[in-house]
């Protein structure tokens, strides 16, 4: 596993060390490519500035990973059914109002880049996160190895899904958990641009402390921007120590028009 150092910092690799300090992450240039340029991208982010937004608010996002037309291009694969093993419209099971669609495996090329590149520095953090919280699970290095974890364990359907929202529609406060191994990260792309496709529709946060009040935050996003989000809990230092503190994640009412979402959430499910 790899640790942090006295300082607190992560091991993303000699690279990322060279390349710190940094700025915001950059936008992604349109020009890159799909999967190549997505894993050059993601490399190429500074990715203890991210760990340090990510302990300090348990949410980062890194702005334009996606490009206009990419994001068009998502959205519109909600109407091929081909791609999906399964359709849930959240009202009929109480999570809210709207629909949403997981992907069947093999996955798209670019969501399995997205998916593949975000995963490998991100199993540092939670490595980290896990160590602070006094948890026994360790994630490999390699997504791959993580998910032949979890298809031993009978989680074998992809998780990956596609949201759609109409005028009216929400998604209650919930956590994707999915069976007995979870990855304490899980990602999203807006792929719709607030004030033009949208109103409403924000994404939001709770984040529940020990004999506190919950704590709410709501995250602002442009089309393209990636979120990278606790799926569950995250370590925060108190007065005493280390402590859980327990997230939960939804969207608010959409007002007009129509929001798509991809969701990215590397743990596999049951």
């Amino acid at each position: 596993m790899r640790n942090s150092d006295g300082n607190g910092e992560l091991d993303f690799g000699d690279a990322a060390a060279a390349r710190r300090p940094k700025p915001t992450p950059a936008a992604r240039p349109a020009t890159a490519g799909a999967a190549a340029g997505i894993a050059v991208h993601v490399a190429g982010l500074d990715w203890q500035a991210i760990a340090d937004e990510l302990n300090a608010h348990g949410h980062a996002i890194l702005p334009g990973m996606l490009a206009a037309e990419e994001c068009a291009a998502l959205a519109a694969q909600y109407d091929q059914s081909q791609l999906f093993r399964s359709r849930v419209v959240m009202s009929q099971h109480g999570f809210g109002s709207g629909e949403y669609q997981y992907y069947r495996y093999p996955l798209p090329s670019l969501i399995a880049a997205l998916r593949g590149a975000l995963y490998g520095p991100l199993a540092v953090i939670a490595n980290r996160w896990h160590e602070l919280m006094d948890l026994p699970d360790r994630f490999p290095a390699e997504h791959a190895d993580f998910l032949a974890r979890c298809h031993a364990a009978g989680q074998t359907r992809a998780t990956p899904l596609l949201l759609q929202y109409q005028a009216g529609d929400y998604n209650c406060l919930h956590q994707d958990l999915y069976g007995e191994h979870v990855f304490p990260l899980q990602a999203a792309v807006l792929l719709s641009q607030p004030g033009q496709d949208f109103d409403g529709g924000e994404f939001v946060l709770t984040e529940q402390r020990p004999r506190m009040q919950s704590r709410v935050e709501v995250v602002p996003l442009k089309r393209g921007d990636l979120l990278i989000f606790a799926v569950h809990q995250r370590p925060v230092q108190g007065t005493r120590g280390i402590y859980r503190v327990n997230l939960r994640h939804g969207v608010s009412r959409l007002r007009t028009g129509t929001r798509h979402t991809l969701g990215l959430i590397f743990h596999d499910a049951n």
